[in-house]
């Protein structure tokens, strides 16, 4: 088994982390590139209520980025509508149904 990380997933601190503000002293977890899409579905943020949030998303959607945001818990779905996300569906493959996800 390898120990390397698929190339589609982004911790605090990588290369794409860095340039976007998703850096180990403002979060712990993992954010997902894919094509055109960064989904934030594992974070936490070590300073909650100081905007490293709506900073990490701007700074996403800066580089021209999608953000989406899978199954969030109800504090995050507060967030996200004060942020203007939208609740959708979408088909997850390895699921075998359609998932939560909300979009800005």
């Amino acid at each position: 088994m390898s120990d390397t990380k698929p190339s589609y997933v982004v911790e605090p601190g990588d290369p794409f982390g860095k340039e976007v503000g998703f850096t180990k002293a403002r979060f712990m977890g993992y954010i997902s590139k894919v094509d055109g899409v960064v989904w934030i579905s594992a974070i936490i943020s070590k300073k909650p209520g100081r905007g490293n949030f709506s900073q990490l998303v701007k700074a996403i959607e800066a580089k021209g980025y999608t953000v989406k945001v899978p199954t969030p818990f109800p504090h995050m779905v507060a967030i996200l509508k004060h942020w203007g996300f939208r609740q959708t569906f979408e088909w997850a493959e390895e699921m075998g149904e359609d998932v939560e996800v909300w979009v800005r």
